[in-house]
C-alpha cells in the first residue's frame, strides 16, 4: 500500500487514486451508536479487510460504505462524488459498478442456482443467451457447484449457498466488490480457494475489494491493510505484517484468539 493513502488517513489530504473516503463518519439506531467518527480512505486497486468481534458494527460499516445505510453524521464520497443528496441516476451509475455478497447470500428462492447467476447477467448486460450460460458454468465451476445448477438454494447446503452468492456477486466483474464474510461456514480447502478465486478475479479487473471475516488465515490471505472495528471505532492496523505487530492489546486479543484480555467485556455483552 502507497505510502500516500497512509498519510491521507492521517492528514484528510485528497488522493485521486481513493474511490471511498469516510470522514466522520457515524451510524445510530435511535438511541443505539454504532459507529462513531469512522475515518476511512479506500484506494482504487486495493483490498480492505475488516475484523472485530461479533456485534462491534462490521456489517453496518460495510453497508454504510456501499450506500445501503445513510451515516447519521459525517460524510460519504464514492468515486469523489459526496452520497448524501447525489440524485438517483447519479447513484445508480455507481452503484452499477458495485457488486455485493451479503452475509445471508440474499439468494432468490424460486430460482435455480443457475438462474440466480444469470439473473443479474440478464438484467444489466446485452449478452447472448450462450454467452450468459458460459458464464453461469464458468463460475459455479470455479466455486465447485457446477452439479447444482439445476438445484434450488433449498436444496443446497448452507456452505454451497455460500457459494453460489459469491458467484453471484462475481459474475458482472464489479470493479468495487464488498464481501460480508465470503467464506463463513466453509471448510478450510474450499475457503482458501475462494479467496484464491476473489484475489483472481480482483486482479483481472483491478477490482477494490473490501471484505469481512473473522478467519485470520483468510485475512491474511488476501488483505493489503486490516482494519478492526471495536467499541464504535475504527483501528486501521496496516498491512499483514503491522498487523501481526500492532500495539494494541485489543487487535493483539483478537488476531491471536485469546482467552484473556480487554476483549472479555465485548464477549460478555454478546
Amino acid at each position: 500500500m502507497s505510502e500516500a493513502i497512509l498519510s491521507n488517513e492521517t492528514k484528510g489530504l485528497i488522493n485521486k487514486n481513493v474511490i471511498i473516503e469516510a470522514k466522520n463518519l457515524s451510524v445510530a439506531f435511535e438511541a443505539h451508536t454504532v459507529l462513531k467518527n469512522v475515518d476511512l480512505f479506500v484506494e482504487k486497486g486495493e483490498t480492505l479487510v475488516l475484523i472485530g468481534p461479533s456485534g462491534q458494527g462490521k456489517t453496518v460499516l460495510l453497508k454504510t460504505l456501499a450506500g445501503l445505510i445513510e451515516p447519521t453524521a459525517g460524510t460519504l464520497s464514492l468515486y469523489h462524488k459526496q452520497w448524501r443528496g447525489l440524485p438517483e441516476n447519479e447513484k445508480i451509475k455507481i452503484l452499477d459498478k458495485m457488486g455485493m455478497l451479503f452475509q445471508k447470500n440474499a439468494l432468490f428462492d424460486s430460482l435455480s442456482c443457475g438462474e440466480n447467476i444469470a439473473f443479474p447477467l440478464r438484467e444489466k448486460t446485452q449478452k447472448s443467451e450462450l454467452e450468459i450460460q458460459e458464464i453461469v458454468d464458468y463460475f459455479l465451476e470455479s466455486v465447485g457447484i457446477i452439479h447444482a445448477k439445476n438445484l434450488y438454494p433449498e436444496e443446497i447446503s448452507g456452505g454451497m449457498q455460500k457459494r453460489l452468492g459469491i458467484a453471484r456477486a462475481l459474475a458482472l466483474m464489479p470493479e468495487l466488490i464488498f464481501y460480508d464474510d465470503p467464506t463463513a461456514g466453509l471448510d478450510p480447502i474450499t475457503s482458501k480457494k475462494i479467496i484464491e478465486l476473489i484475489l483472481e478475479l480482483k486482479k483481472k479487473n483491478n477490482a477494490t475489494v473490501i471484505a469481512i471475516t473473522n478467519d485470520m488465515n483468510r485475512a491474511y490471505q488476501m488483505a493489503d491493510r486490516i482494519a478492526m472495528v471495536y467499541q464504535q471505532n475504527l483501528i486501521i492496523t496496516g498491512n499483514v505484517e503491522e498487523t501481526k505487530k500492532h500495539s494494541n492489546p485489543a487487535v493483539h486479543q483478537f488476531i491471536k484468539g485469546e482467552l484473556l484480555g480487554p476483549l472479555n467485556s465485548s464477549f460478555e455483552n454478546l
